[in-house]
């Protein structure tokens, strides 16, 4: 009889942590209980697809977190992670036989939503669900910053760094849609292995450290020449060139090291990328808010709130007891782990029969004592 692989119960507690912290950072920074759609476009908020009502060959539509729960609980809905400046499609024209039940009054269409394949549960260039049931290779998901489409790492082009969870990635669609950003690449992006740098011929290497330090004008310089200079135009001039394929991964900062000169900003405008200037609009932004929430919700907690009403004898009675009892079941639990057991029911049970038995001691104990 082959010996099957296990997990202790401290592995699997360990893990479930994990996931209700993931779960936190991205349901945390959005509403569950109201329509987020009278809020108008949102900055960043977590989306849901129902394939129930919007099935694929229809047309593409996004709802919120609380319609996710009140309006399509029991659908077939793709989890789409976050997405930038959308508006709640629950209800409205694209959903013929559905009414939104947290904001029925909506308009026909939301115009400035932007949709993708994801919308439809497909992913990355090679256009696959996920998970993918006919893909046996175990590989990450990645979101672009710009499209904000999910890619495999495999099919990024590039290797993908260490720590990629705080840095962000622009796939290689979105940075040949963008040419600019090459300029910035070759100087702010993280480097890795496939990425190959060279210099121009001719270049002075002082110069190589940009952004400088801009110099105060003087005051017999012309009104025109005191105007601050741009950093992209700089970067460019020194010629510093980056092999132009494969996705680009950014250090965390890295928005607040882009021109924001007007020329700039304008054609950042005009691209559809004026985010790019907001530190504010990363993911990791908003996972710490949702984070930060979810702990401003704990500091409200119903059993603390219990608490308030008793003595102080007794919260330190209650307290104490729930610490010991949470040290002991650790101590019990890492034992099974030492020794690569898994954990039974009969394990459990007889664990809180000898914490009863320690609290009738205890008791006893106190009785005596007592007379």
């Amino acid at each position: 009889m082959s010996e099957e692989q296990t997990v202790s119960l401290v592995d699997v507690l360990e893990e479930d942590e994990e996931l209700e912290e993931e779960a936190s950072a991205v349901l945390a920074g959005s509403d569950s209980d109201h329509c987020s759609y009278p809020q108008g476009y949102v900055k960043r908020q977590a989306l849901y697809a129902c394939n129930t009502c919007t099935p694929k060959g229809g047309e593409a539509a996004g709802v919120c977190l609380a319609c996710s729960y009140k309006c399509h609980e029991g659908h077939d809905l793709f989890e789409l992670y976050t997405k930038r400046n959308f508006r709640c499609d629950c209800g409205n024209r694209k959903f013929s036989e559905l009414q939104c039940k947290l904001y029925p009054e909506k308009e026909e269409v939301n115009s400035l939503n932007k949709y993708s394949q994801n919308f439809f549960g497909v992913y990355c260039t090679c256009g696959r669900p996920y998970p993918d049931p006919d893909d046996q290779v175990e590989d990450e998901m990645i979101q672009c910053v710009v499209c904000e489409d999910w890619l495999h790492g495999r099919h990024l082009g590039c290797l993908v760094p260490d720590c990629v969870e705080l840095q962000e990635m622009i796939c290689e669609a979105c940075m040949n849609k963008n040419p600019f950003l090459w300029t910035y690449a070759a100087h702010l992006a993280v480097p890795g292995v496939a990425v190959q740098v060279k210099e121009e011929t001719g270049t002075d290497e002082s110069n190589t450290n940009l952004p400088k330090k801009e110099e105060k004008p003087s005051c017999k310089r012309s009104r025109e020449e005191a105007e601050p200079s741009c950093r992209l135009k700089e970067l460019d001039a020194i010629g510093k060139k980056r092999v132009q394929s494969g996705a680009v991964f950014w250090p965390s900062a890295w928005r607040s090291r882009l021109c924001s000169c007007n020329a700039c900003k304008e054609s950042l405008s005009e691209a559809g990328l004026s985010f790019l200037l907001d530190e504010s609009d990363t993911v990791l932004a908003y996972e710490n808010k949702g984070k930060s929430n979810e702990q401003g919700q704990q500091r409200h907690d119903p059993l603390m709130s219990a608490l308030d009403n008793l003595n102080r004898v007794q919260q330190l009675e209650i307290i104490h007891g729930y610490n010991d009892m949470k040290t002991e079941l650790k101590d019990f639990l890492q034992r099974f782990a030492a020794e690569g057991k898994v954990v039974t029911p009969d394990d459990i049970r007889q664990f809180f029969e000898q914490q009863q038995s320690r609290k009738r001691q205890r008791v006893d104990a106190g009785r005596f004592y007592c007379t």
